[in-house]
């Protein structure tokens, strides 16, 4: 327990937001009010610790801070959560929100709401959560805070009397922010007698002191050299170290109930430590096991490859020691043709993917081949079975399953008023399903659609973008079955199966889709000595084909004069070379050809 507070003096929130409503910059300013950082040596972005982060301006894992600060006159501590703002991390924000009981919901004053607030304003309410709704940037000339208070109460039913008002850059509205967080947020309800329960929400691997392993203290008391038990794991260790962020680690002895922090206990082996897991003693009576979390749902899978093959083992083990810091990944071994043995993995989505591939060259060192993105799909095999497969390459025989299934999701686009018409004929393009239409305020609307996921994974969110000049937000609900006209699209170089690039589409844009990716393997793959066939196939028929010129050498050049028999041997010799040529040798395929799928523009 922190010294000379109380677990009534305790309160644990997160801040919860679209992306880019000045989620971190407000954890910036609630750190410099209490304390914790000094002003003078600030920096944006105090929590975001990846480099990533800072590069791309975006949180990607969630942080955590303990800060002390006085409240009319009264000292409290504050246990701050920041998470992501983007759609793909949104299991980041449903695990962060469970070791809190209160949320600060902010908005920007000037964009109002969009997708990604109602998403997680209701992923708050679902878990009964004190949300606590906060209008940022109202320092911004056209800040509409009059109009955002009518869609705090029309959109999410919240009352607009409860709203807040403060500016994270200049640190206005900090106190009244504070005090609201302490008179709203409810303290914890933990008893220190009780048996020790501790979850763990995140992890991560330091190469000297192991598996560090971030809780949230629910009940008891965990103190430095106790023996804790992972029930999940069934795992035994001592603690060495506890402490807090502060925002840098500060070690302490002892942690109570609603007190959230890290442990160290020279954990080597990573399979042990399981984000949901519930933390105990080791002897004396043992606690029930918290709930933990749900398991998250890939929506996006894509083969990784090493391309040094004898760097198979480097790549599972950077996966091992990723999943400990990312649980929201999945992965399993695979072997391709062309590209030699590597990992299925599935994500969260596209950004999540392109994240997770530059983190693993990043922090392991390692060359990394990235195949086509694909999404999972339901099999009906004749058998009545059903079988899930994550790679065009795991589909059956078309005579041996009776349908194809693939994920649809229901879609939430808020979108300007005038840019309806072209968000529809996009929806309409992608096979959708228009279900429903919400005037939220005289210039936005809310179109729900339904929508194939293959049709959106894409570049459908830029689509978006473009459509509606910027201002165009989306998000998703959780995919569901249903059955469509699909087909293995194929794609073969020279004649050979390159397993890499087939993909799964509907039958009616399959060779649209087979002659597009064909153009554009085209331009990627350099010309060889011979000419080679690129051909798309459905079920066994070619349904697009383009040709790449074989380079050419004039052997003619140094034939002067003499009969015209003589150049003409000399054609037919670098025929029947070049034939030879093609019937042995191989076609380089670059690693910048295996995304093709994902630029082409049909």
């Amino acid at each position: 327990m922190s010294e000379n507070i109380s677990t009534d003096k305790i309160r644990n929130f997160s801040i919860i937001a679209h992306i880019d409503h000045g989620k971190s910059t407000l954890a910036d300013r609630l750190m410099e009010h209490a304390g914790a950082v000094e002003k003078s040596r600030s920096r944006n972005q105090l929590l975001d610790s990846m480099d990533l982060e800072r590069e791309r301006g975006i949180t990607i894992k969630a942080a955590s801070v303990a800060l002390e600060v006085e409240v009319r006159s009264e000292k409290y501590l504050l246990n701050l959560i920041d998470t992501p703002g983007h759609v793909d991390f949104s299991y980041e924000v449903e695990k962060s929100l469970q070791a809190c009981e209160g949320a600060i919901l902010l908005i920007d004053a000037a964009q109002g709401i969009q997708a990604q607030t109602v998403a997680n304003a209701t992923l708050a309410m679902e878990q009964e959560m004190e949300v606590i709704p906060a209008l940022n940037k109202i320092d911004l000339p056209h800040a509409r805070p009059e109009e955002i208070l009518e869609q705090l109460e029309h959109v999410l039913l919240l009352e607009s009397d409860a709203c807040l008002s403060c500016s994270a850059k200049t640190g206005d509205g900090i106190e009244e922010l504070l005090e609201a967080i302490v008179d709203r947020v409810p303290a914890p309800k933990g008893k220190d007698e009780a048996p020790l329960r501790a979850l763990i929400f995140d992890a991560k691997y330091d190469e000297f002191r192991g598996v560090i392993v971030n809780l949230r203290v629910v009940d008891g008391v965990i103190k430095k050299g106790d023996m804790v038990h992972m029930l999940g794991a069934q795992a035994d260790y001592e603690v060495l170290e506890l402490g807090k962020f502060s925002p840098q680690p500060k070690p302490c002895e002892s942690l109570g109930p609603g007190e959230v922090g890290y442990l160290i206990s020279n954990i080597k082996k990573l399979g042990d430590v399981n984000v949901g897991d519930t933390l105990t003693t080791q002897k004396g009576k043992r606690a029930e096991r918290l709930s933990g979390y749900r398991e998250p749902q890939p929506m996006v899978w894509c083969g990784l490859y090493p391309v040094q093959s004898g760097d198979f083992e480097n790549l599972r083990s950077a996966l091992n020691t990723l999943k400990l810091n990312d649980s929201s990944v999945v992965f399993e071994p695979e072997t391709s043709e062309a590209l030699g043995f590597g990992f299925r993995c599935g994500f969260l989505g596209l950004l999540h993917m392109e994240i997770v591939q530059e983190r693993l060259e990043r922090e392991s060192g390692l060359d990394i081949v990235q195949t086509a993105p694909t999404v999972p799909y339901e099999i009906a095999m004749q058998n009545k079975e059903i079988a899930t497969i994550h790679s065009p390459g795991d589909l059956p025989e078309s005579n041996l399953y009776e349908e194809i299934r693939e994920p649809v999701v229901t879609t939430h686009l808020l979108v300007p008023v005038e840019a309806i018409g072209a968000i529809m004929h996009l929806c309409s393009e992608r096979r959708g399903n228009f279900l429903r239409q919400e005037h939220l305020s005289p210039s936005r609307v809310m179109l729900t659609w339904d929508l194939p996921l293959s049709e959106i994974i894409f570049d459908f969110y830029d689509k978006l973008k473009s459509g509606t000049r910027g201002y165009g937000t989306m998000n998703m609900d959780e995919p569901r079955f249903e059955s469509a006209d699909l087909v293995k699209l194929r794609i073969l170089v020279g004649g050979n199966d390159a397993d890499a690039l087939s993909t799964i589409c509907h039958r009616n844009v399959a060779e649209r889709r087979g002659r597009a990716v064909l153009r554009k393997l085209q331009k990627e793959i350099p010309r060889h000595q011979f000419e080679v066939a690129l051909q798309a196939s459905v079920g066994g028929k070619i349904v697009a084909r383009e040709n790449i010129r074989a380079l050419s050498k004039n052997v003619t050049a140094k034939c002067y004069g003499g009969d015209i028999t003589r150049k003409r041997k000399l054609l037919e010799q670098q025929k029947e070379g070049k034939k030879r040529m093609k019937s042995i040798g191989s076609v380089e395929v670059p690693q910048k050809a295996f995304l093709a799928v994902l630029s082409t523009d049909e």
